[in-house]
């Protein structure tokens, strides 16, 4: 009668701490009730929760129970015998001589604290330990196996409440950084539309009087070079500004229905001249099953025209092009991959080219890519770019497409 009384105290524990473990976002609430309710149904002097703290691979104390501050004050712990050991055990490790064992630091404090006996319980997730609780007795006593398959059930819910924790934290990391890099963002916009519309004037006027002048200097006069570097790298800034307008503005897309593929080709129309110059190949395949979206046509074209003229440059001359339009899966998209053979872009460059201002070109604004990944998410698709150094580059667009339906209840 008394064994299954103990049982029933043993689940009714475990099935709180689980409840709590699934509820709660606070993983010191989870590993404090942990640490009370361990050392009651153990009839314990105390408990201790050390966490593992990756960046300084010590033990933390995280929750603690019953013990005097006099011992807790001990802080941080070098966790690399104790952590190696229960590695090598995997188990529960019980230390019934305090006072000549090495996992004891402060061996006098802890008996001076009255603590006779002690269990060590490793906390393990995915087979990595990330901390013990460490259970203290006022006397040496056995331990039932059902005891011992309590702690050891505990400590599995403490690591899940652990990783929970963990995970909540790189969560709202990630949030924090989005929102900086919006408002970040969005100061950088005005700011370069302001500096934009103050450049852009003067850069008219240069154009204007340099561009006159050329045309009455002699063909061979010294003067005519330096006219024609001040004609050419004016434009090259009004291109830059010009960039920098079309960043700044984000303006919402003017959407007609249209098709994909239609756009696609008018792109390539465009560029036809200078795939011919350069000896580049073109492997057109689009979708015959490609249905009308809504879509900003010139934005859209924009988009296409970019990423291919981006593939012109990585190629150089002498190489393949090729554009493939599909419906998706889902049939809720158009897909549309753009690959070329060109020199491809280095990894630790792939997190960043969709950046304002980011660019691996000598002469590149840095703009392109931006403001065709912002035109592509303002028509509530996706941009992803696959490459690596000297393998080619891939970008995928999806675009959604309109249903009849949803198309009449917009038009309603």
């Amino acid at each position: 009668m008394e064994r299954s009384i103990e049982i029933a105290a043993f689940y009714d524990t475990f099935r709180h701490i689980s409840a709590l473990v699934h509820s709660s976002t606070c993983a010191e609430e989870v590993l404090d009730l942990v640490a009370w309710k361990t050392a009651e149904i153990l009839n314990a002097k105390g408990t201790v929760l050390r966490i593992l703290n990756k960046s300084t691979h010590q033990l933390e104390l995280n929750a603690a129970f019953g013990l005097g501050e006099k011992y807790l004050s001990k802080g941080v712990i070098s966790s690399e015998k104790i952590i190696t050991e229960l590695c090598q055990h995997n188990k529960v490790i019980i230390i019934d001589d305090i006072l000549k064992n090495s996992r004891i630091l402060y061996p006098k404090e802890a008996w001076k604290a009255g603590i006779r006996m002690v269990l060590d319980v490793p906390l393990t997730l995915r087979e990595d330990i990330v901390g013990v609780i460490r259970i203290y007795f006022s006397e040496k006593r056995n331990f039932s196996q059902e005891e011992l398959d309590f702690v050891i059930a505990i400590a599995e819910q403490c690591a899940c409440a652990i990783d929970k924790a963990r995970l909540i934290e790189e969560k709202q990391a990630q949030y924090e950084h989005l929102v900086l890099q919006t408002e970040k963002m969005s100061a950088l916009g005005r700011m370069a539309a302001g500096i934009a519309h103050e450049i852009n004037n003067p850069l008219a006027g240069i154009l204007l009087f340099s561009s006159n002048l050329v045309k009455k200097v002699p063909e061979k006069s010294p003067l005519k070079e330096g006219l024609d570097v001040i004609i050419h790298e004016t434009i090259r800034c009004r291109t830059i500004i010009q960039d920098l307008l079309e960043f700044s503005r984000d303006k919402e897309p003017q959407k007609v229905l249209a098709n994909i593929n239609n756009i696609i080709e008018k792109s390539l129309t465009i560029l036809e001249n200078e795939f011919r110059l350069r000896h580049i190949a073109v492997d057109s395949q689009l979708s015959n099953e490609m249905k009308d979206t809504l879509v900003d046509v010139n934005q859209m074209e924009q988009v296409f025209v970019n990423l291919l003229m981006n593939a012109l440059e990585a190629i150089q001359e002498e190489g393949t092009i090729s554009i493939h339009s599909h419906i998706g899966k889902d049939h809720e998209c158009a897909r549309i991959e753009i690959l070329d053979t060109g020199c491809g872009i280095p990894q630790n460059n792939m997190p960043n080219i969709f950046e304002p201002f980011f660019s691996t070109k000598t002469k590149g604004t840095g703009l392109g890519l931006a403001v065709s990944y912002g035109i592509v998410k303002n028509h509530n698709g996706d941009m992803k770019a696959f490459s690596k150094k000297g393998g080619g580059t891939r970008f995928v667009i999806d675009i959604p497409l309109v249903n009849s339906a949803s198309l009449q209840k917009s038009d309603g």
